[in-house]
């Protein structure tokens, strides 16, 4: 009891006196500060957005309703519980989360327990003159350890810094992969029902070119029409048909894709994606904001700035090496030859130490480690610029696709109305004997290629609209399943 009371007045006095010099001490190695860039303060629009009239404010985080199609927002919805490259990310989240918690630790005391008991002899020559008895010994011993680094110059801390900044970039990482799965689901589900239109398209032309071909063949069964008419009625025919199948396969490749995304085996959804519906309605144009506000949104740029701050971070991890470690240790524990009188009186044991390591004859090494850690930062900062360079000409070449395959839409579908109504007509002057079978079969392909030109920049607009949402990738910080950890890393 004695021997823990002079412990304990020993720590009392040692404790407030690291803890005096621990408060009292530097971080040595460059803060972190966020990069200031040059940034436009309008996107490049000119009349890339004459079309949003009525814009919405913000693009909506989960942008996906926007389009109105419960099959779409069902797939979405188990693409965020069970995409495999989404639960790859988490766990890789929560190992950041893990490494983050454990070097919050370095900060206390280590305390560890110990015990230990022997029975041994010595042989007749390290002992010399003493009976086989006597040569006999048993010894006992337990304790307590602690070890403290007093983290003056500030490694440890920088240390938890730097981690912390890499479980932020993981959470960041994380958020920026569900923008992009999201954005894939959304994309090959428009892609799939583009296709499936532009097969209608395909197969309506067909139907309609297999009865020019029946009324040729009856025309030239009753010898109003020659051989010539009918082999270019038929050459159209199979010309269309031709298109099916490449088109089939495409809307196959779509379904398996979608059920990979939501984490099924491939042939999983063919059966019900396979029946046919309608493009996804076209949602409202969006405000892009500003470029600044862009860079305030995207979870990369978050993730290239988190990397950057823990890339600095460990400038001063590699900085501190430079002075001396400083670590406080005790033991209080007993040892006895006979189990019996461990933790008597008279078996205590202590130990008080302050050790100093400094590899000041090691400066060479230690310059290097600094050399490396400034690289890296240099590096990270290139890539922070990078990401941020990357992110402007995705977002303006999303904006200016977006609006340009509006303007296109407008223009096809009236192609494919005039395209449908002159090949009505000419039916009807074919029927009449005004005009031959050529003018009858380039109105039908004419009307083919403008309906299937149709089908596919609906599609593509409505693709381009996913590609905005993505680039904008507004409100998607609330789908991070944050940590406590990474909550108040900041």
């Amino acid at each position: 009891m004695r021997n823990t009371l002079q412990f304990h007045h020993a720590a009392r006095l040692l404790v407030p006196a690291a803890l005096t010099l621990a408060l009292a001490a530097c971080m040595v190695g460059p803060d972190h500060v966020r990069p200031t860039l040059s940034v436009p303060e309008q996107f490049v629009r000119d009349d890339a957005n004459a079309l949003a009239v009525a814009p919405q404010p913000q693009p909506d985080a989960d942008f996906w309703n926007a389009f109105d199609d419960p099959m779409l927002t069902r797939l979405v919805d188990e693409a965020l519980v069970a995409n495999y490259d989404l639960r790859i990310a988490l766990t890789r989240f929560d190992r950041a989360n893990a490494l983050l918690r454990g070097s919050r630790f370095d900060q206390f005391p280590t305390v560890t327990a110990s015990a230990e008991g022997s029975d041994g002899r010595a042989s007749a020559d390290q002992a010399p003159g003493l009976s086989r008895e006597q040569r006999d010994g048993e010894s006992y011993s337990a304790g307590i350890d602690m070890a403290w680094e007093l983290d003056l110059f500030g490694r440890v801390r920088r240390g938890v810094e730097s981690q912390r900044a890499e479980a932020a970039a993981t959470a960041a990482d994380l958020a920026a992969l569900q923008v992009a799965i999201v954005a894939e689901v959304a994309r090959s589900y428009i892609d799939l029902r583009g296709l499936q239109e532009r097969l209608d398209v395909a197969r309506e032309n067909a139907d309609n070119q297999r009865e020019t071909l029946r009324i040729v063949q009856a025309r030239l069964d009753a010898g109003s029409a020659t051989g010539f008419d009918r082999a270019r009625a038929s050459a159209q025919l199979q010309a269309t048909l031709a298109r099916v199948p490449a088109l089939e396969a495409e809307a196959a490749v779509m379904m398996h894709r979608l059920a990979v995304l939501t984490g099924k085996t491939p042939g999983a959804l063919v059966v019900e994606l396979q029946q046919p519906a309608d493009l996804p309605a076209l949602p409202a144009p969006i405000d892009p904001g500003t470029p600044g506000e862009l860079l305030r949104r995207r979870p990369d740029i978050a993730a290239a700035e988190q990397r950057l701050h823990a890339a600095t971070a460990r400038i001063g991890v590699a900085t501190a090496d430079l002075f001396p470690r400083f670590t406080l240790g005790g033991l209080i524990g007993s040892q006895a030859i006979d189990s019996s009188n461990l933790f008597e009186r008279d078996s205590e044991t202590r130990l008080i130490a302050l050790g100093i390591d400094w590899s000041f004859l090691d400066i060479g090494r230690v310059r290097a480690r600094m050399a490396a850690a400034d690289a890296d930062a240099a590096g990270e900062l290139a890539s922070y610029q990078k990401t941020v360079v990357l992110a402007l000409e995705e977002t303006e070449n999303a904006l200016v696709r977006c609006a340009r395959t509006r303007t296109e839409d407008q223009h096809l579908q009236q192609a494919a109305e005039d395209s449908a109504r002159a090949a009505e007509l000419a039916h009807v002057r074919y029927d009449a004997g005004a005009t031959g079978l050529l003018e009858v079969l380039d109105a039908e392909r004419t009307k083919l290629q403008a309906q299937d030109a149709l089908a596919d920049v609906r599609t593509r607009a409505a693709t381009s609209a996913v590609a905005v949402y993505k680039a904008m990738a507004g409100g998607w910080s609330s789908r991070i399943p944050l940590r406590e950890d990474v909550a108040s890393a900041d």
